[in-house]
């Protein structure tokens, strides 16, 4: 089964259990997926958490029930999976901009999220620039700090993360310690090593470096592995986005290769990062 199958048979799961109590081990063990792979590919081609889908998706089917009926809103609270009234209305509010009453009494617009159909695209008109490597075992030194992808915290914590380091002058530490074969500053996204039983996931800022490692940072040691190595041209971030979702809805479904779920890294060199010209590359491992 490829990964958008994959992904398209875990929403049809998601839809026809909404109601229902659900979690992300749930989720993953339909389509035979570690917790921590199967969000992240969720995240990366729908630009939103798994958590995210399913209070979306509840709360747009909570709208148009009250539209529609006369069911109390404390039992719509509970029936779309609310602990109170109070935090119905709150997270109501916050998807639809007006009150539960409000919308009963057709006060407003509400906001529609639509159950998710995946599509692969196969276009073709724009190539992606890659080659397949098998390196030995090799060690990063840097910065890390752990996730929860079930929440969405990995999405919101790193781009943070990044920001409180290169306020600190961590990417310039890093560039000096850089003497490795991979040439930059490293984001490194690596799975618990348990892995199959929860959703946490380690990010490091890091670097390939050989030698004596500074006593203020971190080490770690990636596997040898065969890796599959795609250029990314143009400015940060959207450049490193759109190759990352064209990676996953174009080229492996249209490749014999599937991700061994493992390490996957992004390289960044020290130019402008706004450049149009800007080079930087992502390494995903593969089987």
């Amino acid at each position: 089964m490829s990964w958008i199958e994959s992904i398209q048979k875990a929403i049809n799961y998601m839809e026809e259990n909404l109601l229902n109590d659900l979690t992300m081990d749930q989720i993953a063990q339909e389509v035979n997926s570690s917790v921590f792979h199967f969000q992240r590919i969720f995240s990366i081609l729908t630009d939103m958490s798994i958590a995210d889908y399913i209070r979306r998706r509840r709360l747009t089917l909570a709208a148009q029930e009250l539209m529609n009926t006369e069911h109390k809103i404390i039992d719509l609270a509970y029936k779309y999976g609310y602990d109170s009234p109070e935090a119905f209305t709150k997270a109501f509010r916050k998807q639809h901009n007006v009150t539960p009453s409000e919308a009963r009494k057709q006060q407003g617009p509400l906001q529609s999220y639509n159950r998710l159909i995946i599509q692969v695209s196969l276009k073709g008109a724009e190539p992606m620039k890659y080659k397949i490597v098998e390196k030995e075992k090799f060690q990063v030194v840097g910065v890390k700090r752990t996730y929860n992808c079930q929440n969405g915290e990995n999405t919101q914590g790193i781009p943070l993360f990044w920001d409180e380091m290169n306020n600190k002058g961590m990417d310039d530490v890093l560039f000096k310690l850089n003497n490795g074969e991979i040439k930059g500053v490293l984001g490194v996204c690596v799975p618990d090593k348990h892995y199959k039983e929860n959703s946490l996931m380690d990010y490091w800022i890091a670097t390939e470096h050989v030698g004596e490692v500074p006593d203020n940072l971190l080490t770690m040691e990636v596997p040898a592995a065969k890796w599959v190595v795609f250029e990314v041209h143009g400015p940060m971030p959207d450049a490193m986005q759109n190759t990352w979702k064209q990676i996953y809805s174009e080229w492996f479904p249209s490749n014999p290769y599937e991700p061994a779920g493992s390490a996957e890294l992004e390289v960044y060199s020290d130019e402008d990062p706004f450049s149009p010209d800007l080079y930087s590359e992502i390494w995903i491992s593969i089987k």
